[in-house]
């Protein structure tokens, strides 16, 4: 395996499975991310059997849940669509993420129409019937939709969410299991877990202080659900500077005076919205391998993904 394995819609890479015969070609994912992550398509409703090309599908509410008919109201292919995602779930388990297609009956995330029995829009907070299978089997699993990665932050937040729960599942997850594999991952992850939500921080530290009053097991299910959550939240930049200011702590007496001044200005000057998030961080790492420290030389925080990703150009 080449990359990290995740999940996407198979019209994203431009395969033309579409009702229509067409695909939505996402060249950001088959371009970038390809290079990092190993890509496993799916087309729900393709392989629900509805073939290529088919007539259009929406969700409709019944007085016994949501179905998914035919825009005509002549079709109803919920049960092969049920029987579909029965047989792929369990075999998603690998996947280190998802990545769906927006506005879709079956991949979309959110915001989905649904209709009445008439066929007429009564609410727009529906989710397609396979992302919604998806993120209730596997609600530690970073998921988003193609679309909503043109955003600058939540495209960083996702990839970051992916590395680390890639993370996890090799060196934490299943039989690697151990109290000290969970701290060490704790400690690789703690700058992270203190930009994204500080009172999850201090939730987790007493939690791992005492890893014999009840089963590891139990113990790693709750940190990484806590952990998980806190990863989904956006990194303000005070976030940023209280997280840079804790590692600043570990690097000071080693650096020298007006090399501390300049990362100070360039601090203020990312707080203020005038720099880049990776201008203070190429100083950080640039002072620490100067002057190693050890505990630094772990933090995820300093690099999170692959720099070539870009993605703290533009947060």
């Amino acid at each position: 395996m080449s990359g990290i394995p995740v999940g996407i819609s198979t019209c994203l890479l431009g395969k033309e499975v579409r009702h229509d015969g067409g695909h939505k070609h996402s060249r950001y994912c088959t371009q970038v991310l390809s290079k990092h992550f190993e890509f496993r398509s799916i087309c729900p409703e393709l392989e629900a059997g509805l073939g290529v090309p088919r007539p259009a599908i929406h969700l409709r509410e019944y007085p016994d849940g949501i179905r998914l008919i035919d825009t005509k109201g002549t079709a109803d292919h919920t049960d092969e669509m049920n029987a579909f995602i029965e047989r792929i779930m369990p075999t998603l388990s690998d996947l280190r993420g998802y990545i769906l297609m927006a506005k879709s009956p079956s991949c979309g995330m959110e915001r989905i129409k649904v209709h009445n029995e008439e066929g007429r829009v009564t609410r727009r907070d529906g989710r397609g019937l396979f992302a919604e299978a998806l993120m209730r089997a596997y609600p530690l699993m970073p998921v988003e939709e193609e679309g909503r990665l043109n955003d600058d932050m939540l495209r960083e937040n996702f990839i970051e969410r992916v590395f680390a729960y890639d993370d996890w599942m090799q060196n934490v997850a299943g039989d690697k299991l151990s109290a000290q594999a969970l701290i060490e991952f704790h400690t690789r992850h703690k700058f992270q877990l203190l930009a994204h939500s500080e009172k999850i921080y201090r939730q987790l530290g007493p939690l791992l202080s005492d890893l014999k009053s009840e089963p590891l097991e139990n113990t790693a299910d709750k940190y990484i659900h806590l952990f998980m959550e806190a990863m989904s939240q956006k990194v303000s930049r005070g976030s940023h500077m209280n997280a840079m200011m804790h590692l600043l702590g570990y690097l000071k007496d080693s650096m020298h005076a007006e090399d501390k001044k300049v990362l100070l200005e360039q601090m203020e000057a990312y707080r203020r919205g005038e720099v880049p998030l990776v201008v203070p961080m190429t100083l950080l790492r640039m002072a620490q391998r100067r002057e190693p420290v050890d505990y630094l030389h772990v933090q995820k925080y300093l690099t999170p993904y692959p720099d070539e990703l870009g993605l703290r150009n533009n947060v």
